[in-house]
């Protein structure tokens, strides 16, 4: 049996505790290996040689960085194939899924490739006579990421390039679900240049958390997760000094107007629906169906469901994997069945399917409910998992006000053809990420990803801009260089430009 180990110091690391999870295919329902289970004195290793790296990767050229990122960027290219067969093995998502998460990932190690031009900083000269003042910005020193099983490549991309190349040093505490993937782009690093020490690895469940959030050698902590954690981290790494990114849950809905194309809207909410079993942050659990357009548009999601394809992830033209554990395959096909005792019509139900070959496997088919009402569960809990529920509503301002009142404001989505009714949508609209006629909209690295109320714990996104502020410090530095004959008198007063 394989036993997944730490990373420390550019090399795979026993540690110190002698603890070990299984690591599980989801397809067979088989252990295929052993992950570690760290603690706090692997932690203080991590740490330790972390903060010897920052000494000189913090010094290091922008140049440098930027030859690392874009090396290591060609190796993600390069190793594409591999990479998502690993987390499709682990995981359960199909292998294209997997594939698209790494492009994603890559996206941020493109931004992060450019970073020179956004760290320039500004200058301002003769702001009082013979006064100049400019700014620039430095990294803060260790940092870590502690990411979740749904995407273990592309969440901790979005956090460690853009720490590494603002000159940080990272320690990652991946899901002990599906770890593997965390080790492998830590070799890439390495063939990439990157020193050793730069970029640790850490496996564990939640004494690796808790070292991490109050280690006094770690400056800050980007963690993305459920809502509880996130508020848990947050209130941890922010009461011993920490900068923190703390994303959350999410209760994502779908908008559809009757002047949507039913068809169009039908297909995207499906796949936003059911793609990666439902175990995304920003997966559609909910459509609102407005008006006229709720019977087509059920009867058309109706067909869709029936036709997604589920299977093992490495199987060719299967669309959705089994979910990642056999817990969450029972959580999931449990809450199908309280919803309808409250309730809901079942129009597909999903529960109790088997795949041939792989009956043991954690596998549960799309379910769509019909006329839920946001007092179900099935509304109000975040299932990650398939299960796409459908609330009817009379209005436009009625399914505003139904998603404003979700405690969640992650991802939303309406879609119409109608560009007064998009306008309205998106000014009125409390969540933080918004598609028009787009199911999943994830942003673009160059845009920072983060929502509101409950999915964002605190202020902080991930990637683009804010990802550079949050793992930088600015400075702001005021220069005179008198003439050696030239005499400046001091005052007492309180300084300004004149």
């Amino acid at each position: 049996m394989t036993t997944i180990q730490h990373w420390i110091n550019g090399t795979p690391a026993e540690g110190s505790a002698p603890h070990t999870a299984p690591v599980f295919n989801p397809a067979t329902g088989l252990e295929q290996a052993r992950v570690l289970l760290g603690g706090g004195s692997d932690v203080d290793a991590a740490v330790a040689v972390a903060t010897a790296a920052f000494e000189t990767w913090s010094e290091s050229s922008l140049a440098q960085r930027t030859q690392v990122m874009f090396a290591f960027r060609q190796l993600l290219v390069e190793h594409e194939e591999e990479l998502g067969r690993i987390i499709s093995a682990e995981h359960g998502k199909t292998v294209d899924d997997a594939r698209g998460e790494i492009t994603r990932g890559r996206e941020v190690v493109e931004f992060a490739c450019g970073l020179g031009d956004v760290l320039k900083g500004s200058f301002s000269d003769q702001v009082s006579r013979g006064v100049d003042v400019h700014n620039f910005r430095q990294p803060l020193g260790v940092v870590a990421g502690i990411t979740p099983f749904n995407f273990p490549a592309m969440v901790p991309l979005w956090m460690h390039p853009m720490a590494i190349a603002t000159g940080n040093t990272f320690v990652l505490k991946p899901s002990e679900r599906d770890p593997s993937a965390a080790n492998f782009v830590a070799e890439l690093y390495r063939r990439a240049g990157l020193p050793d020490g730069v970029f640790n690895v850490v496996h564990g469940g939640k004494d690796a958390v808790d070292a991490i959030l109050t280690h006094p050698g770690i400056e800050a902590v980007s963690f993305v997760g459920s809502t509880p954690i996130a508020k848990y981290v947050h209130e941890q790494a922010t009461s011993h000094g920490k900068r923190v990114q703390a994303l959350g849950g999410a209760k994502n809905h779908a908008v559809v107007l009757p002047d949507a194309d039913i068809e169009f809207a039908a297909n995207h909410i499906t796949a936003g629906a059911y793609g990666s079993a439902g175990e995304r942050c920003m997966a559609v659990s909910v459509a609102v169906a407005v008006g006229t357009a709720a019977d087509a548009l059920v009867e058309a999601l109706e067909l869709k469901a029936r036709e997604v394809k589920v299977g093992p992830g490495d199987m060719p033209g299967v669309e959705m994997g089994p979910l990642v554990t056999k817990a969450s395959q029972e959580r999931v096909e449990h809450a199908v069945g309280v919803a309808a005792k409250q309730g809901a019509t079942v129009v597909v139900d999903g529960r109790g399917l088997k795949v041939d070959g792989h009956e043991e496997g954690f596998f549960t088919g799309p379910s769509l409910l019909d006329r839920v009402t946001a007092e179900m569960d099935a509304y109000k809990e975040e299932l990650f998992g398939p299960v796409l529920a459908v609330v009817r509503v009379d209005s436009l301002d009625e399914a505003i006000d139904l998603i404003n009142a979700n405690p969640y404001g992650n991802g939303t989505a309406l879609f119409t053809g109608s560009g007064e009714a998009a306008r309205r949508f998106q000014r009125r609209i409390k969540v933080g990420m918004i598609g028009i006629n787009v199911p999943v909209p994830v942003p673009m690295s160059y845009y920072s990803f983060g929502g509101w109320k409950d999915s964002l714990i605190g202020d902080s996104p991930v990637h683009g801009p804010e990802g550079i502020r949050f793992y930088t410090r600015p400075k702001v530095v005021t220069t005179r260089w008198p003439q050696p004959a030239q005499q400046v008198n001091a005052g007492f007063n309180f300084p300004t430009s004149n």
